[in-house]
C-alpha cells in the first residue's frame, strides 16, 4: 500500500489478512459503538432463547468502522455458519439464488455494499427474506416457468456505506437497523492497546494517543498506522511505540497531526495557492492535483469537509479559514469560515456512551 493510500478506510485485498488478525471475534471485544452493541446483544440473546434465526440486519455507516467485524461476530455470537459476499459480485438473480438455497438452517448471509446489488437480484431477495422462499425462472419467453425453492431460514446482514440508495421496500425488510459512528480518540486508543497486544508491539499511552489522533476517528486507519508505526520502531528505533517514535514514523510516511495525507495537502494547497481559496470546480480542481475527479471527490474531501477544512459551495469548492491556517497562511479578509469559532475535535464527542 502507498503512502498516500495510508489514511484511506477503504481496504485493499493484500490487507484483509492483515486486518482479520486484529479483528474482534465476539460482541463483548468490539471497542465503541456502544449503543449499536448493546441492541444487537439484546437482538440476538432473545433469538437464540426463542430459538429462532434474528430479524435481518443492516449496519450502515462509512468505511473502516467495523460492519464486516459485526456481521462475522453475529455468526460466532449464534454460533452459526457464514457466507459472505457483495453486492456488485450479484450480478444476476441466479446467482443469489445459488448462494440462498446453500445455505444451512440459521446461517448467516453478509452482502457487503448491498446498496449495488441488482434490481433482479434485489427483488430476489425480498421473498427468501421474507418467505423464505425463491422463485427460480427457467426458460424464456412465453414458455418460461417459474420453479419456487424453499430456503432455509436464515438472517441477512448487509452493510452499506450509502443507505440512501437503498430502495424503500429493501430498506423496510429488516428488522434492525443500525448507523455506526467514528470512533473518539479514546476508543480509538484503546482499540489501538488491544491490537498491539496481539501483534506483540510495545506500545505507550503517549504513542497510541498520538496515532489515534491522527487515525480520522476510523479503526481501519489506527490499525493500519500502528503496523507503519512498529515497522519505523523495530528498523529505526528501539522497538517500542512511544511519543517520539509514532510522530516521527508518521512524518516519514506524510500523516500530518491532523490525519491529513499528501494529497490532502494538496488539494487544500491548490485550493490556496492557486485559486485564492475558490471558489473551484471539481474538475479543475482534481487536474491541479493531477488525479481524477472522483479520487478527490470520494477519497479527500468527505474528511476535509467533516474537520472544516473544506467546504462544498454551489459556485465550487471553497478553502475555509480553518485551511489557511493549517497550512500557515493567512486567511483574506471575507474567507468562508473566518468568523466561526475554532474547529472541535471531530471525534471527542460522542452520543453513544453506555
Amino acid at each position: 500500500m502507498s503512502n498516500e493510500n495510508l489514511v484511506s478506510a477503504y481496504v485493499s485485498d493484500a490487507e484483509r489478512d492483515a486486518e482479520a488478525s486484529v479483528r474482534p471475534r465476539r460482541l463483548e471485544e468490539f471497542i465503541a459503538q456502544h449503543r449499536v452493541r448493546d441492541q444487537l446483544d439484546l437482538l440476538l440473546k432473545g433469538a437464540m432463547r426463542r430459538g429462532s434465526p434474528p430479524d435481518h440486519i443492516l449496519l450502515s455507516g462509512p468505511p473502516g468502522l467495523g460492519k464486516t467485524t459485526l456481521a462475522n461476530i453475529v455468526a460466532a455470537e449464534l454460533g452459526s455458519g457464514i457466507r459472505v459476499t457483495s453486492g456488485p459480485a450479484i450480478e444476476r438473480s441466479g446467482d443469489l439464488a445459488a448462494i440462498l438455497t446453500s445455505l444451512a438452517e440459521g446461517d448467516v448471509l453478509f452482502i457487503d455494499e448491498i446498496h449495488r446489488i441488482a434490481k433482479p437480484a434485489e427483488e430476489l431477495l425480498y421473498s427468501a427474506m421474507e418467505d423464505f422462499r425463491v422463485d427460480v425462472v427457467v426458460g424464456k419467453g412465453p414458455g418460461a416457468t417459474a420453479i419456487p425453492l424453499d430456503v432455509e431460514p436464515f438472517t441477512l446482514v448487509g452493510a452499506t456505506t450509502r443507505s440512501g440508495l437503498l430502495t424503500g421496500p429493501m430498506r423496510d425488510r429488516f428488522g434492525f437497523v443500525a448507523h455506526l459512528d467514528f470512533y473518539s480518540p479514546a476508543d480509538l486508543e484503546t482499540l489501538l492497546h488491544r491490537s498491539a497486544r496481539i501483534l506483540g508491539v510495545p506500545i505507550t499511552e503517549e504513542g497510541a494517543a498520538e496515532i489515534a489522533g491522527r487515525s480520522r476517528g476510523t479503526p481501519r486507519i489506527a490499525n493500519r498506522l500502528l503496523r507503519r508505526v512498529r515497522d519505523f520502531a523495530e528498523v529505526r528505533a528501539d522497538g517500542v511505540v512511544n511519543l517520539e517514535t509514532a510522530r516521527a514514523a508518521l512524518t516519514v510516511y506524510d500523516v500530518d497531526a491532523l490525519g491529513l495525507d499528501r494529497l490532502d495537502r494538496a488539494v487544500l494547497i491548490a485550493l490556496v495557492d492557486s485559486f485564492r481559496g475558490g471558489p473551484v470546480g471539481l474538475s479543475t480542481l482534481a487536474v491541479a492535483v493531477g488525479e481524477q475527479p472522483d479520487t478527490v471527490e470520494e477519497v479527500c474531501e468527505p474528511f476535509l469537509v467533516r474537520a472544516g477544512l473544506l467546504a462544498r459551495t454551489p459556485r465550487g469548492r471553497v478553502a475555509t479559514a480553518a485551511a489557511w491556517h493549517h497550512l500557515g497562511r493567512t486567511p483574506p479578509n471575507g474567507t468562508f469560515g473566518a468568523d466561526a469559532a475554532p474547529v472541535p475535535d471531530l471525534f471527542s464527542a460522542q452520543t453513544d456512551q453506555p
